[in-house]
């Protein structure tokens, strides 16, 4: 080029630096969060818009007039800026995410605050020295709902926190519950099933939730937690975050230990009432992500407070047959495994775009870093791998080159790639520079790292097979955990007489929908498993609400609560329509199968 033409160049850019979620390593312990947008102008005046384009680059005339072959004329096919408008328009959804489809995002930082016990059971660099700031990014979501739906919805919340390292990205996935439904994956996709809509006719549907619930015991303690005030959070900024699995933890010795990570809010834990929450779901669906944004946008920046717990190797392998360590079902006990405070999490940024940052921000629990390594726990071996695919359908195989994903620090420290990976559908990258794309090789290409970071070895052993992960209720005077015991716990020592008597209400409210009676039956007669008291409160109240119910169905289309019908116009006959034999009304359920 010519110099006149760098000069014009210079001239049409106009660069501002902006806060936001792009890390760059400026130094080991302390990053600032930048990067640089730029905007091309036909003035360095950034006063002055920027000049319209295509897709292609071209400069726009208009956007407001298509091109027609006169002004009542039909348009023109050879009009690129009306199609190349209207076609990125057609395509500007991907598909959502099939499980925390609603969500709000944030970027901030993660200083450490205490390096032990933390720094003698993990090698990770940001976990060595108090005062070490890490950058994250945060995403929050409700669990079962649609893109569009409530904040504000009785579901456990989603609680995920990618920590961008000079080792690589660490993702702790993590949900505002320290326990889960299910012990095993394979039941994930049907439970997600009856938290989504009947497949016949659309509707939410309480008897396919009370159904599977009620075959499936081990669900029993986190829906206690669920139709507890904690179902229904107040915002994202007042909850708790969890681990919820046990991770390992390597130092730098190679001895190993089991961790759970609990994220406490610095703000304190507040909840919903139901009537608060119902009442928001209608007035401000978009209550959190409201809340989240302008807590940060008035500098109100909230912050957790992370602890640890910790299980030595012989600790988990001293239970016996009846208890796992690593069932998610369940608690580890804070009395034998206390809490150990480890750094501060601050959000302190809102995303400048929700798309680019928040939507596209993709986590996995499978993203680790050297001296954090995965656990036996079934759930999170499962989604070690279930992750991935889902961002791979929605993204592309090359999401991890998107910038809010993009790993930092040794990754990105030259022009050469540090891997092997090449091509695929929207690779954005420099592909390897013309850098080897096989390894073995001669020619300098990147290496393994094998002397510090090896794994941890287990000694695993078993008959391979399809092992039973149900649990059978033990006596309830033996000192050992069933299904319920926990649940038991919860119920009658954590929840005070007012906190049981909102839980049995909540349930019972929902369990009122069941129309079903033998599915109501044996859903009730679980919780009468966990306490004769539980079960006849659920009981006592499903009873009340459904007689009421009964009893005021003849009003509810009185006149008080009709809408005016207005006449039909044009005026017409309409014929009476005769219903078929054999149809059945069926607002839940499945029709006239037979249970």
């Amino acid at each position: 080029s010519s110099s006149s033409s760098k000069s014009n160049k210079k001239e049409d850019a106009a660069s501002c630096q902006l806060e936001t979620q792009m890390p760059s390593f400026n130094d080991e312990t302390n990053i600032k969060i930048t990067t640089t947008y730029t905007a091309r102008s036909n003035n360095t005046n950034n006063n002055i818009p920027p000049i319209m384009r295509t897709s292609n680059g071209a400069p726009i005339d208009s956007l407001t007039n298509s091109q027609s072959a006169g002004p009542k004329g039909p348009l023109l096919l050879q009009d690129h800026t009306l199609l190349d408008h209207l076609s990125a328009f057609d395509r500007e959804r991907i598909p959502e995410r099939v499980v925390h489809a609603k969500g709000s995002g944030a970027f901030g930082y993660f200083t450490v605050t205490r390096t032990t016990p933390i720094s003698q059971i993990c090698r990770a660099h940001m976990f060595q020295s108090i005062g070490r700031r890490t950058p994250v990014a945060a995403r929050f979501s409700t669990v079962g709902g649609e893109s569009g739906s409530s904040d504000t919805a009785r579901d456990p919340r989603g609680f995920a926190i990618k920590f961008y390292t000079e080792e690589g990205n660490w993702d702790m996935v993590g949900n505002n519950t320290p326990i889960f439904f299910l012990r095993d994956p394979l039941l994930f996709p049907s439970f997600i099933h009856t938290q989504k809509r009947n497949p016949a006719t659309h509707l939410g549907d309480p008897n396919m939730v009370w159904d599977f619930v009620s075959l499936r015991p081990e669900t029993i303690h986190q829906i206690s937690f669920l139709f507890s005030d904690r179902g229904t959070p107040n915002g994202y900024r007042h909850m708790n975050g969890y681990s919820s699995h046990a991770f390992k933890n390597v130092n730098e010795k190679g001895e190993a230990c089991y961790v759970k990570y609990h994220f406490k809010t610095d703000q304190g834990v507040s909840n919903l009432s139901a009537q608060q929450a119902s009442k928001l779901s209608s007035s401000d669906p978009d209550y959190a992500t409201r809340d989240l944004y302008n807590a940060i946008a008035n500098q109100n920046y909230p912050s957790w407070t992370l602890y640890i717990q910790i299980m030595s190797l012989s600790q988990s392998q001293s239970f016996d047959s009846s208890h796992d360590p690593f069932d998610l079902t369940k608690v580890w006990s804070h009395k034998d495994y206390p809490l150990h405070e480890v750094g501060r999490l601050v959000l302190d940024t809102n995303p400048m775009d929700y798309f680019a940052q928040v939507e596209q921000l993709a986590f996995s629990p499978s993203h680790l870093i050297p001296g954090i390594e995965p656990s036996p726990d079934k759930m999170l071996q499962a989604r070690l791998f279930s992750y991935p695919d889902t961002h791979r359908h929605r993204l592309g195989v090359n999401y991890q080159q998107l910038p809010v994903n993009r790993p930092l620090g040794v990754l990105l420290s030259s022009s050469k790639d540090h891997h092997y990976r090449r091509d695929g559908n929207m690779n954005v990258s420099s592909n390897g520079n013309g850098a080897p794309n096989y390894f073995p090789n001669s020619f300098g290409g990147a290496i393994p790292d094998s002397a510090s970071n090896q794994w941890h070895s287990d000694t695993v052993h078993g008959v391979t097979g399809r092992h039973d992960t149900s649990v059978k209720e033990k006596n309830e005077n033996e000192n050992e955990d069933g299904d319920f015991a926990q649940c038991r716990d919860f119920f009658l020592h954590v929840l005070d007489e007012g906190g049981r008597d909102r839980l049995t209400t909540n349930i019972a409210n929902h369990m009122s929908n069941v129309t079903s009676d033998i599915v109501r039956s044996r859903a009730i007669s679980i919780f009468d498993r966990v306490h004769p008291l539980y079960g006849e409160m659920v009981k006592a109240k499903v009873e009340e609400i459904r007689r009421h119910k009964a009893s005021s169905s003849d009003d509810e289309n009185g006149e008080d609560g009709a809408s005016m019908i207005s006449p039909l116009n044009p005026p017409r006959h309409v014929p009476e329509i005769h219903a078929r034999g054999g149809v059945a009304v069926c607002p839940f359920g499945f029709g006239s199968a037979k249970l």
